[in-house]
C-alpha cells in the first residue's frame, strides 16, 4: 500500500516552492523548455490539494531526451523511463525531498494545452474550485489508502470542469498566459 490520500487545505507556501524550483528548473534548462507552469491543484488559490507540486515543462520534442533529461537529473529529478503515459516524459523528486511530479510534454499538443486551460479555468471560477475541492475530500476520504480508485473517482468530476473550461476558453478566446519561469 502506497502513501495514503491526503487533501489539505490552500498552502500560499506552494506558489513560492513552485517560484523556486522553476527558478532553478530555468537555470537548468534554458531554452530547452519553452515553458515551465505550476499546473495541477496546488497552482490554484484557494484550491484544497495533495501537497504535491505538479510542474509541467514544454518542449518543442520529446527527442532528444537527454536535452532536458540530463539538466533535470543534475538538480535532482528522477526520470521515471516506465511511465505508461505516452503523451508525456515523467520525473519526479528524490527519495527525502518534497513531493514533485514533474510532466514533460510537446508544445502545442492537446495534453499540453489541458492542464493550463484547466487551471485558469478554476483560478477564474473560485466557485467551481470550492466544488472540485469538496469533491476530492469525498473521494479522498473514500478511497484514501487506494489511490487508482481515487483518481478514477475524481475523474467525472475533472472532465464536467473540462467541458466547463471548453465552453469558457470558447466564449472568451482564452490563451495560455507567459511561462511562470
Amino acid at each position: 500500500m502506497g502513501d495514503p490520500v491526503e487533501i489539505v487545505d490552500h498552502d500560499p507556501g506552494w506558489a513560492a516552492a513552485f517560484a523556486a524550483l522553476g527558478r532553478t528548473m530555468r537555470a537548468a534548462l534554458g531554452s530547452v523548455a519553452v515553458r515551465i507552469d505550476h499546473i495541477g491543484s496546488t497552482s490554484v488559490p484557494g484550491l484544497a490539494a495533495k501537497p504535491v507540486l505538479d510542474v509541467q515543462l514544454a518542449v518543442p520534442s520529446f527527442e532528444p531526451l537527454e536535452a532536458y533529461k540530463g539538466p533535470l537529473e543534475r538538480i535532482g529529478l528522477v526520470h521515471r523511463a516506465g511511465n505508461p503515459e505516452l503523451t508525456k516524459r515523467y520525473f519526479r523528486e528524490t527519495p527525502g525531498h518534497r513531493r514533485t511530479h514533474v510532466h514533460v510534454r510537446e508544445l502545442g499538443t492537446f495534453s499540453q494545452q489541458l492542464p493550463l486551460l484547466f487551471r485558469d479555468y478554476l483560478r477564474a471560477h473560485p466557485a467551481a474550485a470550492a466544488e472540485f475541492a469538496q469533491a476530492k475530500r469525498r473521494c479522498a476520504g473514500r478511497f484514501r489508502d487506494a489511490r487508482q480508485e481515487y483518481v478514477a473517482a475524481k475523474e467525472p468530476y475533472v472532465w464536467d470542469i473540462v467541458r466547463r473550461a471548453d465552453a469558457w476558453a470558447q466564449r472568451t478566446g482564452w490563451r495560455p498566459g507567459p511561462s511562470d519561469a
